[in-house]
């Protein structure tokens, strides 16, 4: 009934949305940014990559299962050592092709350590904290979120470009096959992760030959997927860090919560 509700009146502010720019109003979100079917594969594609994280946390929940047998200590513990071992395994077996058996299972082995943290720590708040401020450790929750996801993305994605960075500069300098003719036509100040026919577009553009455009291209693809294991595996080494802090998460179970945690 709520999913209909939602769908409602989502038409429902489309109409009137439509209705403000034929009147020449400003809008609340212009409707334009939806003008080619692009972009709205876009947001689709989004929405369904947003949906299946939420649902892949809500099927999380299945790890209460374990709280009868297990501390929040313990599965903390072992949902960052199995999201730890994840990073690492997908630095070894990840390569251009995210489609193949092993790669799937470090996902979603990642996933469902990172799923069950999500529900562990939330369960420990709302646990630890007096009732009267379960709206105060939901917006807690909320914040954190929110800034772990900002932070998180700001940190690794600058740290990849770094690597590729690094990467680009030193595969230049030991092969002599690009000349620094050639080197000098491309700035390699902004070196940003592109696709193989973004860079034979661009290096066509140069004096180089096609065999030289040929090595580029290969090359760059080397060292992009380098660079991605690495950063998989420096993911890895914040995750195992953070196993010391999920060490020192309550040690009692359920139905052994202290009484002074009650009220």
């Amino acid at each position: 009934m709520l999913i209909v509700t939602g769908v409602i009146l989502g038409q429902a502010f489309f109409l009137w949305t439509r209705r403000r720019m034929r009147e020449g109003k400003v809008p609340l979100v212009d409707l334009s940014v939806l003008g080619s079917a692009r972009e709205c594969a876009a947001v689709y594609a989004m929405f369904i990559v947003v949906a299946l994280e939420a649902a892949l946390n809500f099927t999380a929940t299945l790890i209460v299962r374990f709280y009868k047998r297990f501390s929040p200590r313990t599965i903390g513990v072992a949902a960052f050592t199995l999201a730890t071992a994840a990073l690492v395994w997908l630095s070894l077996v990840v390569n251009n092709n995210w489609e193949t058996l092993p790669t799937i299972i470090g996902l979603v082995a990642s996933g469902i350590g990172q799923g069950a943290l999500v529900t562990l720590v939330f369960n420990v708040l709302v646990t630890s904290a007096p009732a009267e401020l379960a709206g105060d450790v939901g917006s807690l929750r909320g914040s954190t979120q929110n800034l772990a996801s900002a932070v998180g993305t700001a940190m690794v994605g600058a740290m990849l470009v770094a690597l590729l960075s690094v990467g680009i500069g030193r595969a230049v300098v030991e092969h002599p096959s690009l000349p620094p003719e050639l080197i000098a036509q491309v700035d390699l100040d902004s070196v940003n992760f592109v696709s193989n026919e973004d860079l034979h577009a661009l290096l066509s553009r140069t004096d180089a030959t096609e065999e030289q455009v040929a090595y580029a291209v290969q090359l760059n693809e080397e060292e992009r997927l380098r660079a991605l294991k690495t950063g998989l595996l420096i993911l890895a080494g914040i995750s195992a860090m953070a196993i010391l802090p999920a060490s020192r998460l309550p040690r009692y179970r359920p139905h052994e919560i202290p009484a002074d945690q009650l009220t």
